[in-house]
């Protein structure tokens, strides 16, 4: 069975779970799938102005209302740099390790942006408001305990994502409070037209992403991880949620014949060593045929398991389809 902590992780890196970090667990009640995944429909590329706006209501239900376009944004969960990435815009301060990817900040500039002490899980209030900021994102779930602390000296929004059209969503309101219209109409443009393109040629080939630090892992699914619920659209993906959290074994991947394999290590405390390298020490690893083929791909779980923003997501499509053809 996938660890406490694990699980936590994988959620708020999902919001199902990373929502409650992920899990692999959705809404849905279904065992995995045993057929193929039947195709979903095509994903429409024209893209609906976004009007400039003050004001909206998060996923928690509260009312958001701000004086001007905030300038100071502190970012409490990595989909929060995601987005203001794709407008063109530097946090004031975050707690994610996004930024450091090549295809966001890198790791030189991704320097220059404080780190907000605490971790995830726990950010520290004072640490937050030290940065003056007009406004701070977080996940619901997770950071939604925090809106009290910083009610009064600071807006608090609470964000929620489960599947990349929540994504897209947050991309268009949070371009509406910045008044980065043109950017976000151009970013959430760019990742549409990447879907449709990879979704006109489906792979036949069966994927699937596994999560986690040792070989008590995790696997995504369509209904709870936003990067899964990708996959549907451009290849056969076995895996539904169980709609509640239980264990996971080679034995079921072995028995889902995965042609493709995508593997997100998640290190926690003193943990290291990259997944597919631990589970290699199960026998019914090497039967699976995605090990036998060469086809398991460790991927950087920054972008995969907890970006969740339209470039992170389009990093995703880039590399699924590339292992997929």
């Amino acid at each position: 069975m996938l660890r406490s902590s694990s699980r936590f992780v994988r959620s708020w890196l999902t919001a199902a779970a990373v929502g409650s970090l992920l899990v692999g667990c959705g809404s849905s009640s279904e065992e995995p799938a045993n057929g193929k995944v039947k195709p979903t429909a095509r994903t429409e590329v024209t893209v609906e102005p976004i009007k400039a706006s003050t004001e909206l209501t998060d996923t928690n239900g509260a009312k958001i209302s701000l004086k001007k376009e905030p300038e100071r944004i502190v970012c409490l969960f990595a989909l929060c740099d995601d987005i203001l990435t794709e407008l063109g815009i530097v946090p004031t301060a975050t707690n994610s390790a996004l930024l450091a990817h090549p295809d966001f900040l890198g790791e030189e500039k991704a320097k220059e942006v404080d780190i907000i002490p605490g971790g995830f899980i726990a950010p520290e209030v004072e640490a937050i408001l030290s940065h003056k900021p007009d406004l701070v994102i977080g996940l619901g779930d997770t950071h939604g305990k925090l809106a009290p602390a910083l009610k009064g000296a600071t807006t608090f929004w609470a964000m929620q994502p489960e599947t990349w059209q929540d994504s897209v969503g947050y991309l268009r309101d949070t371009a509406a409070l910045t008044g980065r219209t043109a950017q976000g109409e151009k970013a959430e443009r760019t990742f549409r037209t990447k879907l449709a393109a990879a979704e006109k040629t489906p792979s036949d080939k069966t994927a699937l992403i596994i999560y986690g630090s040792d070989e008590n892992f995790g696997v995504a699914t369509p209904e709870g991880d936003v990067a899964a619920s990708l996959f549907p659209k451009i290849a056969d993906y076995p895996w539904k949620s169980r709609g509640v959290e239980g264990s996971y074994s080679l034995e079921e991947i072995l028995a889902k014949d995965v042609d493709v394999l995508f593997v997100e290590t998640l290190s926690f405390g003193d943990a290291e060593g990259k997944l597919s390298e631990k589970l290699a020490g199960n026998p019914l690893w090497s039967k699976i045929p995605a090990v036998k083929n060469g086809d398991v791909h460790e991927v950087n779980s920054e972008a995969w398991a907890k970006g969740r923003g339209t470039r992170s997501l389009g990093i995703v499509l880039d590399e699924a389809t590339a292992a997929l053809r």
